[in-house]
């Protein structure tokens, strides 16, 4: 393990501060590259998080993506708990915290939007950001890439009928051109570079080393994505810190217990860890963009639901990193059959 891996945590909290910092000193520099954007996504940010997906898709091997269906279980406990769990116990939990336990500090009107927005969170699973944390917990690149599809899939015909149903809203419009870029950006288009680079280089020995030597850019495009992300909503967390931390209690209760419900379910039934981590991942970190999207069209760019889920976006990655860090821990406690059924 390289310094880069070793000291991740260290860097990634230094990048926050400097990300804090940055927004707060150069304003407008970090409003430019904000603007950079099509469809709620970032350019720059999806620049880096792309070189962090591609190092993993030099690992991917589409003989292996078509014996996936032979190894349901994992796929299962994925669709389980991104559908017909995680949306739901998010929704309780705002509204236990936000309306009840909370509600002393927020008033009414504000919180129920603070709940639309963190209900939008927990009904869209990761598409982009999975991939590097199934690459940093060693996971099987070529599970990893049908886990994340299928959920895709299902997104296009559950996400809004789920939301409306939790928000009480009778038409919900989803930003397909979101949804769409997304997937094509973080997906398909790596998939496709991965697939090609592999076909170039044809020898399993030097696909394996130049996976290795992009490693550490891999890191560097995670540090520059914290930092761009807290630039951004630099002047957002300093007006509003009581806010905030109360936003991200739930939201931090709910990522830890989708994480151990799927990863104890995938233990329960076998998996092996490069199957369970990875599946465990995509459950507890979130879509943000398509969040960040709807609750822009839904209440506005300034409302309490952007807010919720802009913090989504700032606790998911130290948060998701403390998950790595325990799914390495925990190897030894799962099966390292890869072909586990």
């Amino acid at each position: 393990m390289g310094i880069f891996e070793r000291f991740l945590s260290v860097w990634v909290g230094l990048g926050m501060l400097v990300g804090i910092g940055g927004g707060l000193a150069f304003p407008q520099l970090f409003t430019f590259f904000g603007e950079l954007q099509y469809a709620q996504i970032n350019m720059v940010i999806a620049v880096l998080i792309w070189l962090m997906i591609y190092p993993m898709m030099l690992h991917v091997d589409f003989a292996s993506v078509s014996q996936m269906h032979k190894r349901p279980k994992g796929l299962v406990i994925t669709i389980v708990i991104n559908w017909l769990i995680k949306p739901f116990t998010m929704a309780l939990l705002a509204m236990l915290f936000i309306r009840y336990i909370f509600g002393g500090w927020i008033s009414p009107e504000l919180g129920e939007q603070y709940i639309a927005g963190m209900i939008l969170l927990g009904v869209a699973p990761c598409t982009a950001m999975v991939f590097v944390w199934s690459q940093l917990t060693k996971g099987d690149a070529n599970y990893t890439v049908v886990q994340v599809a299928i959920n895709d899939l299902i997104m296009v015909v559950a996400f809004a009928p789920i939301t409306a149903f939790l928000l009480g809203v009778t038409d919900i419009t989803v930003p397909w051109d979101t949804l769409l870029l997304s997937v094509s950006l973080f997906v398909v288009i790596p998939l496709i570079a991965g697939a090609f680079t592999r076909h170039m280089i044809k020898n399993e020995q030097r696909i394996t080393k130049l996976a290795a030597t992009l490693k550490p850019f891999s890191i560097i495009g995670l540090v520059g994505t914290v930092i761009l992300l807290f630039g951004f909503q630099a002047e957002t967390i300093i007006a509003n810190p009581i806010d905030i931390v109360l936003i991200a209690i739930p939201l931090l209760i709910q990522t830890y217990l989708i994480f151990a419900l799927a990863y104890l379910w995938m233990n329960k039934w076998k998996q092996p860890h490069n199957i369970a981590a990875p599946g465990a991942m995509i459950g507890a970190s979130n879509f943000f963009e398509l969040a960040v999207a709807v609750a822009i069209s839904l209440f506005g760019i300034h409302s309490g639901a952007a807010l919720a889920t802009i913090v989504g976006v700032l606790v998911e990655v130290p948060v998701m990193l403390s998950l790595v860090a325990y799914a390495n821990r925990t190897r030894k406690n799962f099966v390292q059959d890869v072909s586990a059924g």
